[in-house]
């Protein structure tokens, strides 16, 4: 049980501080531009610590654990990416799809961005599993 506790926490960890330089220094000027009329002045943190809580369970359910016993690291990458992918790509297609103004370019580069930090995220959760595995 406490390797996947680890592997929660490894892959919480890495998300977390991942997205923290992506939307609080690399991108903030892209979603500023973007959609910035639609930001809020302050972020509503519960609710953002709410999604990390839930998307690190869901790679950790669907990405990591299942992939721990395979045979390598690329596989855990893999389908966390896709996992990202289909995540993010549902959250921006369906934005393209009903809300005025939402761009495109944003939408790709949010995709994009998902399906990496998912995959980096899940690495970060496989190495903490293994680590855990081993005490």
């Amino acid at each position: 049980m406490k390797h996947f506790a680890a592997a929660y926490a490894g892959t919480l960890l890495a998300m977390t501080a991942l997205d923290l330089v992506w939307l609080g220094l690399i991108a903030k000027p892209l979603y500023a531009q973007g959609i910035g009329h639609l930001m809020a002045p302050t972020p509503n943190v519960p609710v953002a610590v709410l999604f990390y809580a839930l998307y690190a369970l869901g790679l950790v359910i669907f990405a990591v654990a299942p992939q721990f016993a395979g045979p390598g690291w690329m596989k855990t990458f893999a389908m966390a990416a896709l996992f990202g992918f289909f995540a993010y790509a549902t959250y921006d297609l369906t934005n393209l799809a009903t809300l005025r103004d939402w761009p495109p370019r944003l939408a790709l580069i949010d995709i994009a961005w998902g399906t990496v930090v998912s995959g980096v995220s899940a690495l970060g959760g496989r190495l903490a599993m293994q680590w855990a595995s081993t005490r």
